[in-house]
């Protein structure tokens, strides 16, 4: 039982470090490779949204994977590397973008988003607050007397 249980820990520890980078796209250099894969750390897959692009299965992952390493086997530093993607792609492609006038909406669009919720949220429940009571008309006072009585003599 306690093999089964490494064995499974072992393929589990395998399978979650699986990436989607193909063997076709790896640099034949472990130094550049190694710097693709650190700068991929920071590039989100515009497709996936919350997924690296070494992460992701999607062909625009795959596209920005090789654009990558491209600009890196020109000789590019890794900070232009990924300016060269940016420029390209915008600052949405990157997974922590810096806060600048351009992307206040990634920035603050949740928040935005959570407040407008609540707002809208405190709008419907206070709609549905029951409304004071009405005081009765004399018929209506007369109807309930009537039912009141009628039920007393059962």
């Amino acid at each position: 039982m306690k093999q089964f249980a490494i064995a499974i820990f072992g393929v589990l520890m395998i399978a979650g470090s699986a990436r989607a980078v193909l063997p076709s796209e790896q640099l034949a250099d472990p130094k550049l490779e190694a710097r693709a894969r650190a700068i991929s750390e920071d590039l989100r897959c515009v497709v996936c949204q919350n997924q690296t692009i070494d992460d992701s299965d999607a062909e625009l992952a795959h596209d920005l994977r090789v654009l990558l390493r491209e600009r890196l086997r020109k000789g590019d530093s890794d900070e232009q590397a990924k300016a060269f993607i940016v420029q390209r792609y915008g600052s949405y492609v990157l997974l922590k973008p810096p806060f600048r006038m351009e992307t206040l909406l990634l920035w603050l669009g949740p928040l935005v988003a959570l407040i407008a919720a609540g707002g809208g949220a405190a709008l419907y429940i206070a709609r549905r607050k029951p409304q004071a009571d009405a005081p009765l008309s004399a018929e209506e006072e007369m109807r309930a007397a009537n039912l009141l009585h009628s039920g007393d003599t059962g």
